[in-house]
C-alpha cells in the first residue's frame, strides 16, 4: 500500500443560478453553470487504523465538524464500504475555500478525500463511480471532482461539461461569518410568496441561460457578466443587508458584474484581467475588506506528486 497520497480539488463559483419551487421534499430543483477556481482544498491520506482527521488553514475553522459529520470522513467511509476495505486512514486537509461562504469547500475536501483514498487503497475506481460516489454525499461533490465549467440540474448533481474558452479573472470578498444554505432558500421561499411586481415569477423548469453558455464558450468576460445571475441573490442580501454597500463599491471600481456565489456569502467580482484584478483587490482590501484573485477554470480533484 502507498505510504501517504495527497490529492487536491478545487473550490466553484456559481456564474448563473436559477431556482425552482421546492418540491413535496423540501428540496428546490436548480440549474447551475459551475466554474472551478484557482482556490484549492489540499487533503493527504495515510493509513490509519479508524477514519480519523485533522484540519488546517487561513480560514475560520471554528465550524468545521472533525466526527462523522465532516464530508470528507463521510467520503472515506463511503468509499471503503464501496470496496469492502476494513482499515481506516487519517486525513489531513488544508482549507483555502471560506467555510460556508457558498463555493463548495466542504465538498472540495469530499472529492479529495475520495480521489486520495481510491490511490491510496488501491481501489483504481472509474470516474463514473467515484461521480456516483459523490453524489450521494452532497449536489456539489461531482463537480469538485469534475471541475472545469459544467452545468448542473436536479439538486446540481446531474452534471454536463460545457466547453470552455479562455480564463475569467475573479475578486472574491470573503465574510468571517458563514451562511446557513437551509437557512438561504427559506428566506427565498418567503421573499417569493410576497409576490410584488418586482419580484421575478418562480420558473417552473429552472434552465442556465444560452447566452452565459455562449459567453462561457467564447471565453467572452463581458458577455458572461451581462448574463450572469443568482436567484438566491435577494434572499442573501436579506439576510445580510452590509453585502449592498460591498456589491456598490466593487461597481464603482470597475468590476463588470458581482455575483453572490452559490448560497453566499462570498461575492465574487468578474473583471476583465489580471491588471482590473490587482486594481479591484487593491481598492477592496483599502476598504478593510479580505479580497483574493482566482481565476477559472481549472480542472477537478486530482491526485497531486507527494
Amino acid at each position: 500500500m502507498t505510504e501517504r497520497v495527497h490529492a487536491r480539488a478545487p473550490g466553484k463559483i456559481n456564474v448563473f443560478f436559477q431556482v425552482g419551487a421546492p418540491g413535496a421534499d423540501g428540496y428546490h430543483e436548480v440549474a447551475s453553470a459551475y466554474q472551478a477556481v484557482s482556490l484549492y482544498e489540499d487533503v493527504w491520506a495515510t493509513p490509519d487504523d479508524d477514519v480519523t482527521i485533522e484540519v488546517s488553514g487561513p480560514v475560520e475553522l471554528s465550524g468545521v465538524p472533525l466526527d462523522d459529520r465532516n464530508l470528507a470522513v463521510r467520503a472515506a467511509r463511503l468509499l471503503a464500504a464501496e470496496i469492502g476495505y476494513d482499515g481506516g486512514v487519517h486525513l489531513q486537509v488544508h482549507k483555502t475555500v471560506p467555510v460556508a461562504g457558498g463555493m463548495g469547500g466542504g465538498s472540495a475536501d469530499a472529492a479529495a478525500a475520495l480521489v486520495a483514498c481510491d490511490a491510496l487503497w488501491g481501489a483504481g475506481l472509474p470516474t463514473g463511480e467515484l461521480l456516483r460516489l459523490g453524489a450521494e454525499l452532497g449536489a456539489d461533490v461531482p463537480f469538485a471532482l469534475m471541475g472545469g465549467t459544467a452545468v448542473g440540474t436536479g439538486r446540481g448533481d446531474q452534471l454536463s461539461p460545457a466547453l470552455a474558452r479562455g480564463r475569467f479573472d475573479w475578486v472574491l470578498v470573503v465574510s468571517e461569518e458563514g451562511m446557513s444554505t437551509p437557512e438561504v432558500y427559506a428566506e427565498l421561499d418567503e421573499y417569493r410568496a410576497g409576490a410584488a411586481p418586482h419580484i421575478p415569477p418562480t420558473p417552473a423548469r429552472p434552465a442556465v441561460q444560452p447566452a452565459v453558455l455562449q459567453a462561457i464558450r467564447q471565453g467572452d468576460a463581458r458577455m458572461l457578466a451581462a448574463a450572469s445571475d443568482n436567484d438566491l441573490t435577494p434572499a442573501v442580501l436579506r439576510l445580510r443587508p452590509t453585502l449592498d454597500d460591498l456589491i456598490d463599491l466593487g461597481l464603482r471600481e470597475d468590476a463588470m458584474t458581482a455575483l453572490v456565489s452559490g448560497s453566499g456569502p462570498t461575492v465574487a467580482f468578474l473583471v476583465e484581467g489580471e491588471q482590473a484584478a490587482l486594481e479591484l483587490q487593491v481598492a477592496l482590501s483599502a476598504a478593510g475588506h479580505e479580497a483574493l484573485h482566482v481565476h477559472g477554470p481549472v480542472p477537478g480533484a486530482r491526485v497531486l506528486p507527494e
